[in-house]
């Protein structure tokens, strides 16, 4: 049996990756919620962070919104991989960097205000590092969500894409300023709304909007999944024909397990995929059985395709967005 505290971590984990009180004291409604402190509810929140189990509390957001982003990589000569890869992370415009299982390596997103500002993000990269990048944009989202039970208990949360559209100043000025998540203390949205030159009240209801609109996908604690074990991790791509890239995406992530699912993209001739998923395991030939197992089920096993096992996270943070 867990020791109180343990058990509070967990509660919190599983009850609060989504659906974070909305109010000015979020902490103390969230204990209210738990019957527990206010200070044991940031002591707890405040464990997990410094033991880098959590990345942050706060807003993931729905693709395409508040400036630019791709999914790119590299094929780093495995001589070079450390120093590009720190490179690459020392990037401010990149949250994301892993090496993967593949010729193709090193693999990290980038965010930018704008498309333009992407394209050069991109092009310094590849000229400072003297590498071709591959820039695999989301073309559709069919399951991005980043909740992850640990008890696997947690139904799946899927999302009607959200059609691009464009964000008044103010609604860019609060997602820009979720970017590094919430402060872990008593009134944290206040920082927020001051900075926004809103009263609390009213940043708080613009938040709440752009959650009842899907523009943010989800609030609450965001988790580093191999902290807690999960670090038999695997995205798999498919080279299906474009014409049926929809149709399978959405068969793909209804499937248990996958944990992302999206058409991005191809970069010819170094890389003919479009479809990705993502599904994070414990076990790497339990991963591998749960891989089969989707493929047939999806009806993508007559398709080519590649499988890139994590080895290591280079990087790993809330994106950095800035209001236009």
């Amino acid at each position: 049996m867990p020791a109180p505290r343990e058990a509070l971590e967990q509660t919190l984990i599983e009850r609060f990756q989504r659906g974070f009180p909305l109010v000015r004291r979020p902490y103390a409604a969230v204990a209210e919620t738990l019957g527990a402190s206010e200070g044991e509810v940031l002591a707890a929140l405040r464990r997990m962070s410094d033991a880098g189990q959590i990345s942050r509390v706060g807003a993931v957001i729905a693709p395409g919104l508040a400036g630019a982003s791709t999914l790119a990589a590299i094929a780093v000569p495995p001589a070079r991989l450390d120093a590009v890869a720190a490179h690459v992370s020392a990037d401010p415009r990149v949250n994301h960097n892993y090496e993967r299982e593949n010729a193709v390596n090193l693999w990290f997103v980038l965010h930018a205000a704008n498309e333009a500002w992407l394209d050069a993000a991109l092009k310094d990269i590849a000229a400072t590092t003297a590498l071709a990048v591959l820039d695999l944009r989301l073309e559709r989202e069919h399951h991005i969500d980043l909740g992850f039970s640990l008890s696997g208990n947690a139904a799946k949360v899927r999302h009607a894409p959200v059609a691009a559209q464009e964000l008044d100043p103010i609604d860019r000025e609060v997602i820009a300023g979720l970017d590094r998540g919430l402060a872990i203390e008593i009134e944290p949205f206040v920082p927020l709304a001051w900075a926004a030159e809103l009263s609390v009240e009213a940043y708080l209801a613009r938040l709440a909007r752009l959650v009842e609109r899907g523009l943010v996908r989800r609030f609450g604690l965001v988790l580093r999944h191999r902290a807690f074990g999960y670090d038999a991790n695997a995205m798999v791509v498919w080279d299906v024909p474009d014409d049926a890239a929809d149709h399978l995406g959405e068969r793909l992530a209804d499937q248990d397990g996958v944990t992302l699912c999206y058409r991005r993209r191809r970069a010819l001739p170094a890389w003919p995929f479009n479809l990705y998923a993502m599904i994070h395991g414990q076990d790497r030939a339990a991963v591998t059985r749960r891989i089969e197992a989707v493929t047939r089920a999806a009806g993508l096993g007559r398709f080519r395709r590649e499988t890139l096992f994590s080895r290591r996270c280079f990087k790993q943070t809330g994106a950095r967005r800035e209001a236009a």
